[in-house]
């Protein structure tokens, strides 16, 4: 019998290699399991009644401690989503979704938006993450940039939506997120949030432009329950509100591309 040998057809580094095999296979099984707490057990276009979740199955529920207090449990029975604001556009199952209502209020395709939770994001500390320089005063835009408070921002239509007031900014990853921006397009007076990503500033021209949406829709940007602070649900929703004007903001937007 060889080094390492246990019997004459097996041997250490045999048995180390199919160890390595059902380990790794766990593991996989373990981690597809896991990944099925959010988003599972997916609901089939055919019937309400039936659930499609694959194997393996979805796994028990978990209790997760937040960092700031609280729990979440996952997988739960909470809804993901409200009633299905859209029909399909032919009857068979998983054909695309047409909006029934406002397309950039409607949740649907790029306009989609996650359940999160209705509470702000928190630093390490516990205080609001994403808030305005208004309240941030530790903040303040580098001298050589061009400060776009007080600039006009124009639609993809060149027609005025608004002007922005104030900054917002990331408290933990020191950078701006938003432009807070007044509404003035409809004769309203109300302030919403612009993701400064999809904002282009021109210092020379004095003025920001949004591809997005036209002029009078940012009157339907989703708003804010407190003035000084944003929620994930409301992030989420205000993003979902600028991506889907890529797609239906405008008539000619929904046409094919050739």
């Amino acid at each position: 019998m060889h080094t390492g040998g246990i019997t004459s057809y097996i041997d250490v580094a045999q048995v180390t290699l199919y160890l390595f095999w059902f380990f790794f296979a766990g593991l996989l099984i373990y981690l597809r399991r896991e990944d099925k707490r959010e988003g599972y057990p997916l609901k089939s276009d055919r019937s309400p009644h039936i659930l499609v979740q694959g194997w393996p199955a979805t796994p028990a529920p978990k209790v997760f401690k937040l960092a700031h207090g609280g729990t979440y449990e996952a997988p739960n029975n909470r809804p993901e989503y409200g009633p299905i604001r859209a029909k399909p556009i032919a009857p068979f199952p998983g054909a695309p979704l047409q909006p029934t209502g406002d397309p950039l209020l409607d949740g649907v395709g790029p306009a989609s938006f996650a359940n999160r939770s209705d509470e702000p994001d928190h630093t390490i500390d516990g205080a609001p993450k994403i808030v305005p320089m208004r309240i941030a005063t530790e903040f303040n835009i580098e001298g050589r940039d061009p400060d776009p408070r007080g600039m006009p921002v124009i639609g993809t239509d060149r027609v005025l939506g608004g002007i922005c007031r104030d900054v917002w900014v990331d408290r933990s990853e020191p950078q701006i997120r938003y432009l807070e921006v007044e509404v003035t397009a409809t004769g309203e007076h109300r302030h919403v949030l612009l993701p400064i990503y999809l904002a282009k500033v021109h210092g020379v021209q004095g003025e920001i432009r949004v591809k997005s949406i036209r002029g009078h829709q940012f009157a339907g940007v989703p708003g804010l329950r407190n003035p000084d602070q944003v929620t994930l649900l409301e992030e989420d929703k205000i993003c979902a509100y600028y991506a889907g004007g890529h797609l239906y903001a405008t008539p000619k937007r929904l046409g094919p591309v050739i």
